[in-house]
């Protein structure tokens, strides 16, 4: 069995994806927050 080095793994995949997915949570939060006030305005 191989031996377990703590801090020895390449986690650059790791941090992309992550980075994008908090890109995303941001853009569809805006997004939603706008349409909400849009149907404020509209239905107000």
């Amino acid at each position: 069995m191989a031996d377990h080095a703590s801090g020895n793994m390449n986690i650059a995949a790791q941090q992309h994806t992550f980075a994008s997915f908090v890109t995303f949570v941001k853009r569809a939060s805006v997004a939603i927050a706008v349409i909400l006030v849009f149907l404020a305005i509209v239905n107000g």
